[in-house]
């Protein structure tokens, strides 16, 4: 086994409800998403977050999108209108999640994300 940070294999969405942040994280491939599926539980989300989640983390699974749905609940310091912290509306939750490192197979390469961009051989970039 090896560690890898979450973002090498998915990438995430984030945002809130009231004093809740929602963080979607979504695997780039099947292995991928059966990794964090195995590794990222409630409960290593909240020693993740470590004191910024007062409240339970709540986890629902979308397999047909490979992606896993976390609400961390009490995490807003009362939320957007309510509270002096600096990420009041959990829109940095995402990137937060991103940096959890997780065991991972040896074996186990992330595709090559944004290997088709600009500039790449798969999309040489506009005319010129």
């Amino acid at each position: 086994m090896k560690q890898m940070r979450l973002y090498r294999m998915a990438h995430a969405r984030s945002g809130d409800k009231g004093d809740g942040s929602n963080v979607g994280l979504i695997a780039y491939d099947e292995r991928g998403y059966e990794i964090i599926s195995r590794e990222v539980t409630v409960e290593r989300v909240k020693a993740h977050f470590g004191g910024l989640v007062k409240g339970h983390v709540d986890r629902y699974e979308v397999p047909n999108l490979r992606a896993l749905n976390f609400i961390l609940h009490d995490s807003l310091g009362g939320g957007g209108s309510a509270s002096l912290i600096t990420d009041a509306q959990g829109k940095t939750h995402g990137m937060a999640m991103l940096l959890m490192e997780i065991d991972v197979p040896d074996d186990y390469e992330p595709p090559g994300v944004g290997t088709g961009g600009a500039g790449s051989a798969e999309y040489p970039g506009p005319s010129r």
